[in-house]
């Protein structure tokens, strides 16, 4: 999968299963050239996403909601994932 691929895919996952008002997800890799974890060509992402799905939900449990809907992407094209997770009235 190509990078752009990846970010499309993390995208639309997240846009399927959480419905966000707001949602934004970069591509990091580049600054993570000659880490360790870099040199398998897994990608580095960080995502901002604003959702009334997450309300209730502790830090955790919304990290672990993202986690699963990433799902096998976890294991086979990203590294590493920073994940800010809001509801409206927390952003």
């Amino acid at each position: 999968m190509t990078p752009e691929q990846r970010l499309a895919e993390i995208q639309a996952r997240l846009e399927a299963e959480l419905s966000p008002e707001s949602l934004q997800v970069d591509d990091e890799s580049h600054l993570h050239i000659g880490h360790e974890g870099a040199k398998s060509g897994l990608g580095h992402f960080r995502v901002l996403i604003v959702s009334e799905q997450f309300t209730g939900l502790s830090p955790i449990k919304r990290h672990r909601l993202v986690y699963r809907i990433m799902g096998e992407l976890m294991q086979t094209d990203i590294h590493a994932l920073t994940i800010e997770a809001f509801t409206s009235d927390e952003f």
